[in-house]
């Protein structure tokens, strides 16, 4: 007990507890460092992503013009059949490689010939040079041994970096034997896929080559068969790898980007192993990947799935404000955070006194909250009372008028019928005074019924259905207006409390639609669902002003509300948009009969005897 007397000390209102607030706000800042270093971060890769997509893209670009310089040197060949080394020349010369193509090495033609047609081919090639040391020399094939048939290199430039590779037979290569069968039977630009070594040229690391087959001038190649028959030699180029790379990482705004590319295989064969054909840092260092930014992104070269990956230090993509960022985040927010709760702390103790200041109040303010509920409850119970005698009440005096005045009068009225009969033809006189009575006894039990009716009309015996419609009837006989009743059950079953709440309902709509609304039209609906009674009444009127409930000395729709409060339904009335109003009532029903009690049952005959005599009147 005594711990535990301490422990609410120690952590009383009164005494700033300072290790709580100093560890909220270490865990406030530790969130903030957490929260900015991801936000460096993520900016970080973001641009990392644009860099290395934007580098793709270039060695894309790069790769499309180069085939593009690839197709020209088709056209040119199949623009003419006889193109001479120096045709050749001027062409290339005129592409101007180094200032628009940096990365293209060099192009050549390759006549494709037969080893029936060798002989005669090298003889011709022996006496083929232009005499120039740097020009075209004699050449021979190479290598020397016979072949079914040759893809031999004849013309290339520039000339002065390629004059060893004159002379050259491709096809002794297997891959590139492939590809050229390749580039034959489709027509389409294709690569072996394998490296070229470039160390002959003075240059580091290899390059790769393209080439697109030639057919004869004017001949059908839309089949295989056509293309094989037709084809008559290649074109290919030849580009540096390093070279092609250098030229993208050139775009990129951070230098220290590692760039891996991968030879995957072609879409049809792909290799188990991708073949790595540059790396940009061979000797890079080893750093941890949480410590990179890295993505391979995928480019298609001609049929070969290449893959790019790109990689680079975080921190070389991060601004010395962005390294500094997070401590500074992580600052403010313990500053702020202990700032508040200094302020919190402050504020608590006062609340705390407000809070008990309060809480006294509210109790004084739920006691007499209580005894007015309790009060308002007992008015309504009292007022459910004083209705509910009001209402036995008028029962029982139209039950008496209706049985004791109602049958004296109708013995009355036997009796003067029975006088006239017997003095009509014998006492004139006193027939005419006997008629007299007879019509002056005929008000009188015309007033009787009708204060009778005022009291608890007789049709309610009946049911709640011709309750419903005698109302009506007499609503449109006194005010004379347009009354419909739609009733979608024609005997609805409730017991007497619920029947004459219901009817009184009406009677007070009714009434106030009479004196209120200036209505041409009312429509009265009563229907039974779901065990559930509801009656609507609408009319056409001026429609409810919004200080008619709280009119002085008016209760009419304040009793509506209440009667169906005490029947356990809901009330609802509204003005319609256009004007009018509508008074909707819903209540629970039971399936009990209404029950007539012994009185009733005995003067049923007398009532409807007076009913026959005032309809027939």
């Amino acid at each position: 007990m005594a711990g535990f007397l301490a422990q609410r000390q120690w952590f009383s209102p009164s005494k700033p507890v300072w290790w709580a607030g100093i560890l909220l706000s270490l865990a406030v800042g530790a969130l903030c460092y957490v929260a900015a270093d991801h936000a460096v971060e993520y900016d970080g890769k973001a641009r990392f992503m644009h860099q290395a997509r934007n580098a793709q893209y270039h060695i894309s670009a790069h790769i499309d013009s180069y085939t593009n310089v690839l197709r020209a040197t088709a056209s040119f060949f199949d623009a003419s059949d006889n193109i001479t080394p120096a045709d050749f020349h001027r062409f290339v010369s005129g592409l101007q490689l180094p200032q628009h193509y940096p990365a293209l090495d060099g192009i050549n033609y390759c006549p494709y010939l037969t080893d029936a047609g060798r002989d005669t081919f090298e003889q011709a090639a022996r006496h083929s040079g232009d005499g120039r040391a740097d020009g075209y020399p004699a050449f021979e094939i190479r290598p020397r041994d016979r072949r079914p048939d040759y893809s031999v290199i004849t013309m290339i430039e520039p000339i002065a970096r390629f004059r060893d590779r004159v002379g050259l037979n491709i096809a002794a290569r297997p891959a590139v034997a492939e590809s050229l069968a390749r580039a034959r039977d489709t027509g389409e630009v294709s690569t072996s896929g394998q490296l070229i070594e470039m160390n002959s040229l003075g240059q580091g690391g290899g390059g790769m080559a393209l080439r697109l087959a030639l057919y004869r001038h004017g001949a059908p190649r839309e089949t295989v068969e056509q293309r094989r028959a037709n084809f008559i030699g290649s074109v290919g180029i030849g580009f540096s790898v390093p070279r092609l790379v250098q030229l993208a990482m050139e775009q990129m705004q951070v230098r220290d980007v590692r760039l891996r590319l991968y030879d995957g295989g072609s879409a049809s064969a792909p290799m188990a192993r991708n073949t790595l054909l540059f790396d940009s840092q061979p000797l890079g260092k080893n750093e941890r990947p949480s410590q990179l930014y890295s993505v391979v992104l995928p480019l298609d070269f001609h049929g070969r799935q290449w893959h790019t990956l790109f990689s680079a230090p975080k921190r070389a993509w991060s601004s010395r404000f962005d390294l500094f960022l997070p401590w500074l985040a992580m600052a403010t927010g313990f500053i702020g955070t202990l700032m508040f709760y200094l302020l919190f702390h402050t504020l608590s103790s006062s609340r705390l006194r407000a809070i008990a200041m309060a809480k006294e109040m509210t109790s004084e303010l739920r006691d007499s909250q209580a005894r007015l509920q309790q009060s308002h409850h007992k008015l309504r119970r009292l007022a459910a009372h004083a209705d509910q005698i009001k209402e036995q009440e008028r029962k029982r005096i139209a039950r008496e008028i209706h049985d004791d005045l109602g049958q004296n009068l109708l013995v009355l009225r036997i009796e003067a019928d029975l006088l006239a009969t017997r003095t009509r033809h014998r006492h004139p006189r006193l027939h005419a005074r006997a008629v007299a009575t007879l019509h002056q006894i005929d008000s009188t039990i015309k007033s009787v019924r009708h204060i009778i009716n005022d009291l608890r009309p007789t049709v309610l015996d009946l049911g709640l259905n011709p309750a419903v419609e005698w109302q009506i009837a007499q609503f449109r006989t006194r005010s004379g207006m347009v009354c419909e009743f739609i009733e979608h059950q024609q005997d609805i079953r409730v017991d007497d409390r619920c029947a004459t709440a219901i009817f009184r309902i009406l009677q007070e709509s009714l009434s106030n639609i009479a004196q209120h609304a200036r209505a041409s039209l009312v429509r009265v609906e009563l229907a039974e669902v779901d065990d559930m009674l509801t009656m609507t009444i609408t009319d056409n009127g001026v429609g409810l002003r919004a200080n008619s409930r709280n009119k002085v000395g008016s209760f009419g729709l304040v009793g509506i509300e209440e009667r169906i409060t005490l029947l356990g339904g809901t009330c609802a009335i509204q003005g319609g948009p256009n004007g009018g109003t509508m008074v909707s009532i819903s209540v629970p029903l039971g399936h009990g009969a209404p029950v007539m009690d012994p009185a009733m049952e005995k003067s049923h005959a007398a009532r409807n005897f007076l009913t026959n005599i005032d309809e027939n009147q």
